[in-house]
């Protein structure tokens, strides 16, 4: 009895030193287990709001001042106007008279000249003066005009046959206010149709208001 008693005594104390031994172990490896299963959740709403930060970030980049999206009119307009960038004035222009004209009335200058209604310069002025004299009194009295605007070929076409309108209309506006009746003055344009520059002196001859005897 005593051998069996011993025995299992034996056993108990292995058992114990055993437990003693392996205890800390299985202990520390328990006690890491819990942290890493404790710290999950933390993990988990630190990636949450990463991505949420990362969201917003990207909303904030994303937006713009003006909500407005820009319309192609819009960009109708900043082409144009890039592409008049040379040409400030509407109505600068150079004015080409006839040969019938000039034949008839004697005293107009053949070369084409420079004309702008805001600026008028004394060349201009003395020779659409002359003209108007000649329709009004001379030897073209009660006779019409054609006042043919011209543009350059930049910019859209709507946009050069309404800028060769606004030249012609520039033109006809000045003679009527040198005594040439209104109904007298056919004024029509041709847009960039008949353009042929390629430079800025080429675009500059383009850019005209051509005068012809009425029929």
């Amino acid at each position: 009895m005593k051998t069996v008693a011993s025995r299992h005594a034996a056993r108990l104390l292995g058992f114990a030193r055993d437990a003693s031994v392996l205890g800390p172990e299985c202990t520390t490896r328990h006690t890491e287990t819990e942290e890493q299963v404790n710290r999950k959740p933390q993990l988990l709403v630190l990636a949450l709001a990463s991505t949420a930060l990362a969201f917003l970030a990207g909303g904030v980049v994303g937006c713009s001042d003006d909500p407005t999206p820009k319309t192609q009119d819009d960009v109708r307009t900043t082409s144009t106007s890039t592409a008049k960038k040379g040409d400030e004035k509407d109505t600068k222009s150079a004015i080409q008279i006839d040969d019938k004209i000039v034949k008839a009335c004697g005293d107009l200058p053949t070369a084409k000249f420079g004309f702008d209604s805001s600026e008028v310069t004394p060349e201009a002025s003395n020779a659409l003066d002359a003209l108007a004299r000649c329709f009004v009194s001379g030897p073209l009295k009660g006779k019409g005009m054609k006042l043919v605007g011209h543009a350059d070929p930049r910019g859209e076409t709507e946009y050069n046959l309404a800028l060769g309108q606004r030249r012609a209309g520039s033109v006809a506006g000045f003679l009527q206010k040198k005594g040439l009746e209104d109904g007298r003055m056919e004024t029509s344009s041709k847009g960039e149709f008949e353009a042929t520059g390629t430079d800025d002196d080429g675009w500059a001859r383009d850019r005209k208001v051509e005068i012809l005897l009425k029929e």
